[in-house]
């Protein structure tokens, strides 16, 4: 089984359900943003023209400029702060701008995408935000990357359903716990996750196959070495309920010390969560969906004759 994309956190991704969005809706929703800009700025043109009537030269220039560098910046820092992280192109296309850890952006990191955008796009075509987002394996462009900023997929498509996070199998927990897990990459992580979803639609003989191949793959970046005596699934199983937890963990004390910065400044501490991200709740003993998740119906008992 080959994955070609990768989720933000983990090849689980259930920790805070963020998908980086794909360049080609980026793209759109800046086309549909670039337009509403185009359209605002002839407007103040027009304004403009008519103050250069009763005004000199330098105040014409200095109007134009203000007003080009307003609309350009000002129109996406404005909307990202005010919409939590949405322009009227990002919210046609799905998409949000939250900030690396989940939360959500701040005035200052809207500005400094869109001061490093109107370089980006307007000055330069786009070249500098093109190249890095190809060479970045999240996407994110040079403004993302100065205002520690991330740009994911807010809407999904009414079918997808997200499945439920793998949970630890109980008797593979303190094996988990020490585990070494920085060699597995996303799209290894990814692949496995991909197997357990549909563990229960595959042949028998293709589910043994793409486990054991799986498991070695597992196996030779994992230490200590899996125990002896477990299929492959429920190692598989184990190593994305641990990643998951690290780092729902890790997210957890990050956004602990944001909140405790914000109050010691004295800065407005938000009194919700974002939607997309969800506290952390130990691990449960079910661990792979059963293929017949409901019990069968039992035979209704006749009346009792008289």
């Amino acid at each position: 089984m080959t994955v070609s994309s990768a989720e933000l956190v983990t090849g689980e991704a259930v920790a805070l359900d963020l998908r980086p969005a794909r360049l080609a809706s980026r793209a759109s929703a800046l086309l549909l943003d670039l337009a509403i800009m185009f359209a605002v700025l002839s407007t103040l043109a027009q304004g403009v023209q008519f103050v250069v009537l009763i005004a000199d030269e330098a105040v014409a220039v200095g109007l134009t400029i203000l007003v080009t560098v307003g609309t350009f910046v000002g129109y996406p820092a404005i909307s990202e702060t005010l919409s939590r992280g949405k322009t009227v192109g990002k919210m046609a296309l799905g998409l949000r701008v939250v900030s690396e850890d989940g939360g959500v952006v701040r005035f200052r990191q809207a500005l400094m995408r869109a001061l490093t955008g109107f370089v980006e796009f307007i000055m330069f075509m786009g070249a500098p935000a093109l190249i890095c987002s190809l060479f970045n394996r999240q996407g994110r462009r040079l403004g993302d990357i100065f205002a520690g900023t991330l740009v994911i997929q807010d809407r999904t498509a009414a079918t997808a359903i997200l499945p439920p996070p793998a949970q630890m199998p109980p008797h593979l927990a303190p094996w988990a716990s020490a585990l070494e897990l920085s060699q597995i990459s996303d799209d290894l992580a990814l692949s496995a996750r991909q197997y357990l979803l549909r563990y229960w639609e595959l042949l028998p003989e293709v589910r043994m196959s793409m486990g054991a191949s799986l498991l070695a793959q597992f196996a030779a970046v994992l230490s200590p070495p899996p125990p002896p005596g477990n299929p492959p699934e429920l190692i598989l199983t184990a190593v994305l309920a641990e990643r998951r937890g690290r780092e729902e963990k890790r997210l957890a004390a990050r956004h602990a010390r944001r909140i405790d910065h914000l109050r010691r400044t004295g800065q407005h501490i938000p009194s919700d969560p974002p939607s997309h991200i969800r506290p952390y709740l130990p691990p449960t003993t079910a661990y792979l969906p059963h293929p017949h998740p409901f019990p069968p119906p039992q035979p209704i008992a006749p009346p009792p004759t008289r």
